[in-house]
């Protein structure tokens, strides 16, 4: 079975970009001429995915607004001979359609796994990709399409990884590598949250970007089922990844590519700056800019 289903959780309030994200959801920030969350569902949509849900909270609307087709203002472009950026505006929509965008309402316990189980109750009792909407990757084949050629091989749920620098353990999620398959597959028992240096075990990263199964929202299920009965700590999906791993094949991939988080300010911008020089126009002008 491949993987039509995706969903995006884009509920949280971005606070460590405040107050950039007071008045503006932290997905529409722009990286390069897009904002960061039209780089995600660009990637879904280049990998074959016909389902996206993405899962949202009060003060979202822009997110809506800004797939949403809008023909009038294509026509008022046309009109006025601005074919070029009629047509941008007229692609944006098409992602929408392409991609089959729906928008559900957060509801539940705090933490990332709430917004992944609202929509399984939406999209069905089959394998999702996860991804998150403040993730920026660069690759020649996309990250979405590499998690999906893994679960392939595999039929297991899979998580994104990149090589990590030890020194850096405390800052993420390092997985516990029971088995090396090849070509950057390898099979793991597990997650340690943001390890000591000396207590790492593994120099890889766990950097967001999920192949979820319905053994995972089971647990997940399971998870909230406890939250509502105890109402203390919140949900993570990494959780119910780690109690999945302990008794079932779970594996991690590699991801071939560059990868840029935009969720705290100097990540942000050292991917607003990459994606400029990038940029066969403005590129030259940044550098000309450094040089002087």
């Amino acid at each position: 079975m491949t993987i039509r289903k995706a969903v995006i959780p884009a509920a949280g309030i971005g606070s460590r970009l405040l107050p950039l994200t007071k008045a503006i959801p932290k997905e529409m920030l722009p990286v390069g001429d897009k904002p960061v969350i039209e780089h995600t569902v660009r990637e879904l949509v280049a990998s074959g995915i016909t389902d996206i849900t993405i899962v949202v909270s009060g003060g979202k609307s822009l997110i809506q607004d800004h797939f949403r087709p809008n023909p009038a203002l294509v026509a008022q472009l046309r009109a006025d001979g601005k074919a070029a950026y009629a047509d941008a505006v007229e692609e944006v929509g098409e992602l929408s359609r392409a991609g089959h965008i729906t928008y559900l309402d957060q509801h539940g316990p705090y933490g990332n796994g709430t917004p992944v189980l609202n929509a399984a109750r939406h999209l069905g009792d089959e394998p999702m990709l996860v991804l998150w909407p403040d993730d920026v990757f660069v690759a020649e084949v996309p990250r979405a399409q590499q998690l999906i050629d893994a679960y392939v091989k595999t039929g297991a749920p899979v998580l994104a990884l990149m090589p990590m620098d030890p020194a850096e353990s405390s800052r993420y999620g390092v997985p516990v590598v029971e088995e090396t398959v090849g070509d950057g597959l390898m099979r793991i028992s597990g997650l340690k949250e943001k390890p000591k240096q000396a207590d790492a075990p593994s120099s890889f990263a766990a950097i967001g970007g999920y192949v979820v199964t319905p053994g995972i929202i089971a647990e997940l299920r399971r998870q909230v089922d406890l939250w509502y009965t105890h109402r203390t700590g919140e949900v993570y999906l990494t959780d119910a990844i780690n109690i999945f791993a302990a008794e079932n094949p779970v594996y991690g991939q590699v991801i071939r590519g560059r990868w840029y988080d935009t969720g705290n300010p100097a990540d942000y911008l050292t991917a607003q700056f990459a994606s400029a020089l990038a940029h066969p126009e403005y590129g030259p002008l940044l550098r000309q800019l450094v040089a002087e």
